[in-house]
């Protein structure tokens, strides 16, 4: 298998899982913005000239969710998902896929009205409203988590995904997490794993 990656976007996810998995690949780094990531050649790969993507043979996947499903069904032997049919699987579906529906997009709007843009351009306004809709879709995690060290029973892929929107939103974007005692615990619980710890400093 093939990594594409970049730090502090989606790929860490893909790097983290694989490591969690102890599976070999190769990665090809670029430094987030390079024009490398616009080139026709890897356009071919990802059409948005993003990361991550994945080439697994003759299969190249390029969004982050279907990436982790497609290692899990092909590579995963029954590792990093509850048992299908049970009350954790559910659970699991529930916060696999809750980060890219609801904490990524205000993440994605936060990054560009605070990092991306320049300052001429950027929309305070927009950056509020962002920081507001975040901070309420985390105490749903925040509640849930309540009692639990894991979103769906044990460690799980519904970790890997929704947990690393919480840990980006606590040490990339600085997010304000003084009321939200159990999502602190369980980013420090996260950030403690080896595989996220080799998976972010790639």
């Amino acid at each position: 298998m093939k990594l594409y990656y970049a730090q502090n976007t989606r790929a860490v996810r893909i790097a983290w899982l694989l490591e969690e998995l102890g599976l070999p690949y190769e990665i090809e780094k670029f430094q987030l913005g390079s024009p490398d990531m616009r080139s026709p050649d890897y356009r071919k790969i990802h059409p948005m000239g993003r990361v991550p993507a994945l080439e697994d043979g003759d299969i190249t996947l390029f969004e982050s969710g279907a990436i982790v499903q497609w290692v899990l069904a092909v590579h995963g032997n029954g590792r990093l998902q509850p048992t299908v049919g049970t009350k954790e699987f559910a659970q699991y579906l529930q916060w696999f896929h809750y980060c890219e529906g609801m904490i990524m997009p205000p993440i994605n709007t936060i990054v560009v009205e605070t990092i991306l843009l320049p300052p001429e351009r950027r929309n305070e306004a927009n950056a509020k409203r962002a920081i507001k809709l975040l901070s309420q879709m985390l105490t749903a995690v925040e509640t849930h988590m309540e009692g639990r060290d894991y979103l769906a029973g044990d460690f799980s892929a519904a970790d890997i995904m929704t947990g690393h929107s919480v840990t980006v939103s606590r040490e990339m974007l600085k997010l304000d997490f003084s009321t939200l005692p159990n999502l602190s615990a369980y980013a420090d619980r996260l950030l403690a794993r080896p595989a996220l710890q080799k998976a972010w400093r790639l």
